[in-house]
């Protein structure tokens, strides 16, 4: 059996053609690998800098960065013992967690707004405040004059003494309900701090308080030696009253419902009698029981 020498040495050429260029191809791609690691470890030595530079710039404590970091084309997850991890995680830190000096400016204008909060919390609007009696001013006033009002065949107009250095007009529907002889130089109870209201042409400045039902008004009467001016209060309710009540606040409309006179006609809001220091109570003269406005 015969063997071509020929065809074998063509073929042992060939095969060393291939390890050449396989041996080529890995010089090649080891040159690139070391190219790729250069430029890698140039770049890390810059990000180094750079985030040196952000921590001194924000008052951030230096940071030794450890020198000799190899990398690899592949890489590995860092270790418990490898020195990057604090550099990468302090700078981290610096980088998303604001100084102590960026703390205090953003600090600074939120403790501004949540004094003025605290303050107005603290002291509240008295249009704000708690709505109950307290809120109303209430006082002992004499009817000194009344006369029908000239375009309304139910209103009396009235001119009160509440302790003021002038009277004040009121515009009151009794007429059919209270003869106009015992509306003259009479004592009553006013509430003050209504805002004032034109009722047919005449502006009223307070009003008559009243037990008042569907068929009967009463209007409410002092406590004997009780003076023009005195203060209307009800135990429990301490305050001063509003200068003048918001009608928008609507504190007379959820007050009114608790005003009633007792099983024994005193005047009351929630059980706390219609006081005059020192004198007494404000009652209707018959009406029991009954609503109050």
């Amino acid at each position: 059996m015969f063997h071509d020498s020929g065809s074998l040495l063509g073929q042992d050429q060939v095969q060393l053609l291939k390890e050449k260029a396989s041996v080529q191809a890995s010089v090649r791609e080891e040159k690139k690998l070391m190219v790729e690691n250069a430029k890698l470890k140039n770049d890390i030595e810059e990000l180094k800098k750079q985030l040196l530079e952000k921590e001194k710039k924000r008052g951030v404590q230096e940071v030794v960065m450890p020198s000799g970091v190899e990398c690899s084309s592949k890489p590995t997850p860092p270790k418990a013992s490898d020195p990057v991890a604090p550099v990468v995680s302090a700078a981290a830190a610096a980088v998303q967690s604001p100084s102590p000096k960026d703390e205090s400016k953003k600090k600074k204008p939120e403790k501004k707004g949540g004094e003025k909060a605290e303050k107005k919390a603290a002291a509240p609007s008295q249009e704000d405040a708690k709505v109950d009696v307290s809120r109303l001013d209430m006082r002992i006033g004499r009817i000194i004059t009344a006369e029908k009002h000239p375009d309304a065949d139910s209103l009396y107009v009235e001119q009160v003494d509440v302790g003021e250095a002038s009277p004040r007009t009121v515009v009151s529907g009794l007429v059919k309900h209270i003869p106009l002889d015992q509306m003259q130089n009479r004592m009553a109870v006013l509430l003050c701090n209504l805002k004032p209201a034109k009722m047919r042409g005449v502006v009223s400045q307070a009003m008559v308080m009243c037990a008042s039902s569907p068929d009967k008004v009463e209007i409410l009467d002092p406590p004997s030696g009780a003076v023009p001016g005195e203060r209307v209060t009800f135990q429990g309710f301490p305050g001063e009253p509003d200068k003048e009540l918001n009608p928008k606040k609507k504190v007379w409309e959820q007050v009114q419902p608790d005003l009633r006179t007792d099983g024994q006609c005193v005047a009351t809001y929630k059980g706390a009698a219609f006081e005059v220091a020192g004198k007494g109570v404000c009652k209707a003269q018959t009406m029991s029981n009954s609503g109050i406005k």
